[in-house]
C-alpha cells in the first residue's frame, strides 16, 4: 500500500501562485512515476503533469510554461509549483503514484482561483 497526502491548496487571485505538495509513505519502492491530476466541477479528471523515477517530466498543454512538477526523493515528496494561475485552473488537485500493477491516489486538495 502507498499512502499519498496532498497539501498546499487554497484560494488565490488570478495571476497568483500556489505550491502543492504530495507526501508518499508506505510501500513506495517500485513507484515508476508520480503525477498530478485535477478535476473541475462537472468535468472529467484530467492529467496535469507527470514525473518519472528518472526525473522526466511531461505537462498538459494548458499548463505548460506556468506549472512545474518536481520531486524530492529523500523526502518522498512531489511538488507542483503553479504560477500565473487562471480561474480555469480551479479544481480539486489529486496526486497519483504509479506502480507496474496498481495506481494509488491521494484525497485531493482544492485550488480556487478568483478572477
Amino acid at each position: 500500500q502507498v499512502q499519498l497526502v496532498e497539501s498546499g491548496g487554497g484560494l488565490v487571485q488570478a495571476g497568483g501562485s500556489l505550491r502543492l505538495s504530495c507526501a508518499a509513505s508506505g510501500s513506495i519502492f517500485s513507484i515508476n512515476a508520480m503525477a498530478w491530476y485535477r478535476q473541475a466541477p462537472g468535468k472529467q479528471r484530467e492529467l496535469v503533469a507527470t514525473i518519472t523515477k528518472g526525473g522526466t517530466t511531461n505537462y498538459a498543454d494548458s499548463v505548460k510554461g506556468r506549472f512545474t512538477i518536481s520531486r524530492d526523493n529523500a523526502k518522498n515528496t512531489v511538488f507542483l509549483q503553479m504560477n500565473s494561475l487562471k480561474p480555469e485552473d480551479t479544481a480539486v488537485y489529486y496526486c497519483n503514484a504509479q506502480k507496474p500493477r496498481f495506481v494509488y491516489w491521494g484525497q485531493g486538495t482544492q485550488v480556487t482561483v478568483s478572477s
